[in-house]
């Protein structure tokens, strides 16, 4: 894919405490454009912030005709989209596996002809990705906090 003819979308999820508060960071370019998005949840995993941070991104672009290039430093997003493990969770109605809900999700926004994942490393010299990491900290930190339904439900006490 080229990258010319692509959408840049930078994603990265963060929670403190892991479960704790959570949040996205969103960076998307196109051509001269650049827009960044970010959330805060009160209570939650940093893999699902993760996969929230994706599906956000996803949900964001409004031409679906457009390629899309989506970076993360996340393995377990990226993995399991490349390597179809995602994919077979689903035909197993993700039996066994954390973040259904939200793999389902990914899974029906997700165009394999039109959207390539790409595994860069967090907290390293990808000035977009660190820009995902403070926006995704940041929302943690400060909120407002949405709650992360799904997961919130399954463990409240």
């Amino acid at each position: 894919m080229s990258i010319e003819h692509a959408i840049e979308v930078y994603t990265d999820g963060a929670a403190s405490g892991n479960p704790g508060p959570g949040g996205t960071g969103i960076v998307l370019k196109y051509k001269n454009m650049r827009k960044e998005l970010s959330c805060g949840y009160r209570f939650t995993t940093n893999n699902r912030m993760e996969l929230r941070a994706v599906i956000s991104a996803l949900q964001a672009i409004t031409n679906p005709a457009l390629n899309v290039c989506i970076y993360s430093d996340s393995r377990y997003v990226v993995e399991a989209i490349n390597k179809n493990w995602a994919l077979s969770w689903k035909t197993k109605a993700y039996k066994g596996k954390a973040n259904a809900d939200l793999w389902e999700i990914l899974l029906n926004l997700y165009k394999p002809e039109k959207h390539t994942f790409i595994w860069v490393k967090g907290h390293a010299a990808n000035l977009e990705n660190n820009r995902c990491d403070a926006l995704a900290v940041n929302a943690a930190k400060q909120g407002p906090w949405l709650e992360d339904i799904g997961y919130a439900d399954k463990n409240i006490k």
